[in-house]
């Protein structure tokens, strides 16, 4: 390996070009600042290639399919098929759309005359000392002194304990666009986000059995119980076959099949026959060979750095130039999150900070049919603190526009304190649109507004938005549509500290 001792300096050093990497680069821009960022594997990140973007693409194309093979609506779509291999082209050119206006970003600042700076290095990076690292690229080894560093590596999905993937047959999320064509049956390990995700992007196609494998008694156990319902129930309508409570004991590869062998609870066990094996049970850190021991950082148990609130390492050395943004981090694995933590990291470092993130009233999205968002607090993390609320929940069946729509399956739920200010603490959302006006949900939680200052906001007619007007106005007894005509659609309750768990809807 020739080693080039040549020492290029650059104010910030980003370490992975991911959603977290390319936005501390791109804010340090603002700056001025000379910045080098380093990517080993495709720029982007897990954010674009695997990860974010691609599965979203395949899911807006499983959606597009869905509705097209629809049957109720007073049409029909003769000759309906559709074909992997041109689905996968279709989603790698997503990918590569948005890799292209990154690489336009990063060649138009590339060696810019003045300040503000920034260049793309190819190969994998590890610490030689607080101050410097060395990246190797094929058999160069490239040395690298900066001022600042901003370790942003991302993660990958976890492995499932004594299963060993092979990217063809037994696969993780990474290995997605590499098959060649449907899996006639597919089983999903991992009831998550994810899980749920891929369950409703190929049952969607209707080409593949889709078997879900849900260790607990129900799909996204982080959640209330009645959106883990919701979810289950949208999944096995699309066709997916949810094995509650059961374990992975084995799998056995056969030439033409996989043989699975599952353990339920309640003592009995189950052998189904499959063709692909996708392992979604989450991600970790990519921290691996970073030399973080020549910097004297250790993550911790789950494999985290461990930040200040602005995203410096902390270490015994205190160290102040290191920053740690994005999956690595620990808050969540978050495309948004990481792009906020980039972009503070870099702020902190000029000394420029307006405020620190709120990591309690994140936004979700989950890619489901329909789509789900959440945003805040839900009934249990509140049952757990001790904190009293009062809940709604409101069925988009009530809601004109939906109804306009044809599509009435969802509802909103809102969560709010159970006192005078009656304040936002969370909301939960299926349906169309739920993605869309989540956020301005979110931004109410944040300014600590009351139901009273929310019914003030004239909602435009007909909307999806409309829902959370009328849960608003369940909430103080002042909807037009009534609970006690409506006992199904609209409910209204509420728990306070001393009161015994309440069934959550």
């Amino acid at each position: 390996m020739s080693k080039n001792d040549t020492l290029n300096y650059f104010d910030l050093v980003v370490i992975g070009s991911g959603p977290g990497g390319f936005a501390a680069a791109s804010r340090a821009l603002d700056y001025g600042l000379n910045v080098a960022l380093i990517e080993k594997q495709h720029l982007g990140g897990a954010g674009i290639l695997n990860g974010v973007l691609t599965s979203k693409t395949m899911y807006e194309l499983s959606m597009d399919y869905s509705v097209a093979a629809r049957i109720d609506r007073g049409y029909r779509a003769s000759a309906l098929s559709v074909d992997y291999g041109k689905v996968r082209k279709t989603v790698l050119e997503a990918a590569r759309e948005k890799q292209y206006q990154m690489r336009s970003q990063i060649e138009t600042f590339f060696n810019q005359a003045g300040s503000g700076n920034i260049q793309l290095i190819s190969g994998h990076a590890r610490f030689v000392d607080e101050s410097t690292i060395e990246v190797k690229d094929k058999n160069e080894l490239h040395l690298i002194k900066g001022k600042y560093f901003i370790i942003a590596t991302g993660s990958r999905p976890r492995e499932y304990p004594n299963l060993k993937t092979d990217g063809k047959r037994i696969i993780t999320s990474d290995n997605i666009l590499s098959l060649n064509e449907f899996p006639e049956r597919l089983l999903i390990i991992g009831s998550g986000i994810i899980g749920c995700e891929f369950a409703t992007i190929f049952s969607n196609f209707k080409q593949t059995q889709v078997h879900l494998l849900d260790r607990a008694n129900r799909v996204l156990p982080y959640e209330d119980d009645d959106l883990s319902r919701f979810v289950a129930h949208n999944l096995e309508n699309n066709g997916v076959k949810i094995h509650h409570t059961a374990q992975l004991r084995c799998i056995r590869k056969h030439p033409q099949h996989l043989e699975v062998v599952l353990d339920y609870d309640a003592g009995h066990s189950k052998v189904i026959e499959v063709d692909v094996a996708l392992v979604a049970i989450g991600r970790e850190p990519n921290t691996h060979d970073l030399g973080l021991e020549n910097i004297d950082i250790t993550p911790n148990d789950r494999g985290y750095l461990p930040t200040s609130e602005t995203g410096k390492v902390i270490n015994s050395k205190g160290l102040s130039n290191i920053y740690a943004v994005g999956d690595i981090s620990g808050h969540a694995n978050l495309y948004s999150v990481a792009q906020v933590e980039g972009r503070l990291a870099v702020d902190d470092i000029m000394g420029k900070i307006c405020y620190k993130p709120d990591y309690a009233n994140m936004s979700t999205l989950m890619f489901f049919k329909p789509e789900v968002a959440a945003v805040g607090a839900n009934e249990k993390t509140l049952q757990k603190e001790g904190i009293g609320y009062k809940a709604v929940f409101y069925s988009n069946e009530l809601v004109d526009r939906a109804i306009a729509m044809r599509n009435t399956n969802g509802f909103v739920k809102i969560l709010v304190s159970n006192d005078e200010k009656q304040r936002i603490l969370g909301m939960r959302a299926a349906g169309p649109q739920a993605s869309a006006f989540i956020v301005a949900i979110a931004h109410l939680i944040n300014q600590g507004n009351s139901v009273s200052e929310v019914l003030k906001t004239f909602y435009p007619h007909p909307s999806i938005t409309e829902g959370i007007q009328e849960s608003m106005r369940a909430l103080v007894s002042k909807s037009i549509f009534k609970p006690r005509a409506f006992p199904d659609n609209i409910i209204v309750k509420e728990w306070n500290p001393g009161d015994p768990p309440s069934q959550i809807f």
